[in-house]
């Protein structure tokens, strides 16, 4: 038993270690190679490789990477690299009998209490695996001391504010946005397709099946109504004061460009600068290099109502169709017209299914909308939602699939002038 504890241990820092290499490993994965272990040989190096390979890796990109990490932690130390089970801590490193099992404690083969004792084994490492994974600093052997950080420094890196990054944080965090799964809520056509227990009836296919009956229609075949997933528009404020966000933000452009099919980008400081085509079949440094030179404003001014007004008037019927959802990527800081902000809002959310306005500042427990141009963007915010670190991504990734099909409620009287409140996620 003492055995399958240092197997447990060192199995979650083998997943701690792969999740600061960028690699998303859950507890559960853990679990799953512990218990593989039981079902191979493990004095054969390649097998126990391909075991923790299809328990841990879950794209290809991984691979490299889990393998790097592999290679360096189970070979790093000769003392214990012939014997996975070994603890690296560990004086006395139990020889591999070809007959042991990794749940071994001394009871004999065909006790009664097999099945009882097998069942309470497997309840215990999950609580060690999940103890260990909340409990990420607890003690270790000094020369791991590396791993016992990994977990937790991931946490850390997730909810830590964007304008804080360092160069590497930065780079680790750009290839977690490209992990994320990004999908929209899906809207009715009017176009029919076949179902088996559609609404409607299919009379071209049960006319053509029915001339294999003589004519004589047995089975009625049916559609229904296609779903398709909505148009999604981001526009994203380049200003001077969102400098310290700026370049993070549109590589979450560039990150919902690759995992969407139906994506329109736009950029704005002091004018409206149009990068979809920028953005696309290119690497994301090459894309950000070409949006630099396309976008002659960038840490300039900032004109929101002026924007959205060359947004409405030139390309809203062109982007705007099939129930579009708006992302609005802004701190809200307008040195512009505050009416006419408000004005282009209340047009631009008329023409959208669903309007949601990012502010990075949001993330602050001290923030409030008090600038002139959040105090008009307001009132025409569907939900109004925090983009300043890698949680605030993954709730908006969630929320973005969740669409429903019925529009939140808005205002109906124009006249009326207490506005409903935005939901604030």
């Amino acid at each position: 038993m003492a055995r399958t504890e240092q197997f447990v241990n060192r199995a979650v820092r083998f997943g701690r270690r792969l999740r600061r290499a960028g690699v998303n490993v859950t507890s559960g994965q853990v679990m799953d190679f512990v218990q593989s272990v039981e079902h191979i040989d493990i004095g054969n190096r390649d097998i126990f490789r391909e075991a923790g390979r299809a328990c841990f890796v879950t794209t290809k990109e991984e691979v490299p990477v889990f393998d790097r990490v592999f290679e360096s932690f189970w070979r790093g130390k000769a003392e214990y690299a012939d014997d996975p089970m070994a603890d690296p801590g560990d004086d006395t490193q139990p020889g591999m009998d070809g007959d042991s099992e990794l749940d071994a404690d001394g009871g004999e083969e065909g006790d009664e209490s097999s099945d009882e004792s097998g069942t309470q084994k497997t309840k215990s490492r999950t609580e060690m695996i999940e103890s260990q994974e909340v409990d990420g600093d607890g003690e270790e052997e000094e020369g791991d001391a590396d791993d016992v950080l990994s977990f937790s420094s991931s946490e850390v890196l997730r909810e830590k504010d964007f304008a804080d990054l360092t160069d590497s944080e930065m780079e680790q965090t750009r290839r977690f946005m490209e992990q994320l799964e990004w999908s929209i809520g899906k809207r009715r056509s009017r176009r029919k397709v076949s179902a088996r227990k559609g609404r409607f009836w299919d009379a071209r296919k049960t006319m053509r099946k029915s001339l294999q009956t003589g004519g004589v229609p047995i089975n009625i075949s049916r559609r229904k109504l296609k779903d398709k997933p909505r148009q999604l528009v981001v526009i994203c404020d380049v200003s001077g004061s969102m400098d310290r966000y700026s370049r993070i933000l549109l590589q979450f452009v560039y990150a919902i460009e690759k995992g969407m099919a139906n994506v329109e980008s736009f950029v704005f400081g002091t004018r409206l600068t149009r990068i979809t085509r920028l953005l696309r079949n290119r690497s994301i440094d090459s894309a950000m290099e070409r949006v630099a030179e396309q976008v002659h404003d960038w840490s300039g001014g900032t004109r929101i109502g002026q924007s959205l007004q060359v947004f409405n008037t030139n390309w809203a019927r062109r982007v705007l169709r099939n129930g579009a959802v708006v992302l609005v990527i802004s701190d809200g800081w307008d040195r512009g017209d505050p009416d006419l902000l408000g004005q282009e809002m209340a047009r631009l959310q008329r023409s959208s299914y669903r309007m949601i306005w990012l502010n990075p500042l949001l993330g602050s427990p001290r923030y409030e909308p008090l600038t002139r141009g959040m105090q008009a963007a307001i009132p025409f915010i569907d939900d109004f939602m925090p983009v300043h670190n890698l949680a605030s991504l993954e709730a908006l990734a969630e929320h973005l699939g969740n669409i429903d099909e019925y529009r939140p409620v808005r205002r109906q009287n124009p006249l009326d002038l207490s506005p409903p409140k935005p939901r604030v996620a």
